[in-house]
């Protein structure tokens, strides 16, 4: 029987960081809040529709919020989600490197 598995946020979250572009667009609002025109403007290789698709994408995956003030779009980063992705994955695996030395001396030792 096929295991059926239903894309959770943490996946959206994976898949929207794989693509460097839009890392680097992460990057880019991690100082501050831009409109999609000044966004645009440090991504010269790719046209407004193209930048507008990635954001969707970090949006769905709740990296980035959108808010429409009259005709401008500002883009803000959400960092929550990859601080969980860091404490679920990254955090335990981290500690279990961290400690190895500790253990092999004490087992060196012992």
């Amino acid at each position: 029987m096929p295991v059926t598995l239903t894309e959770t946020l943490e996946d959206l979250v994976f898949k929207a960081l794989a693509a460097p572009v839009r890392r680097a667009i992460l990057d880019a609002l991690k100082d501050n809040r831009q409109t999609t025109g000044e966004l645009c403007a440090q991504f010269p290789a790719l046209d407004r529709c193209t930048v507008m698709q990635h954001l969707k994408v970090l949006e769905a995956a709740d990296l980035v919020i959108a808010r429409k003030v009259g005709r401008v779009r500002w883009n803000y980063l959400n960092a929550m989600p990859i601080k969980d992705i860091h404490d679920r994955w990254i955090g335990p695996h981290a500690a279990q490197v961290v400690n190895a030395p500790a253990r092999l001396k004490a087992g060196l030792e012992g």
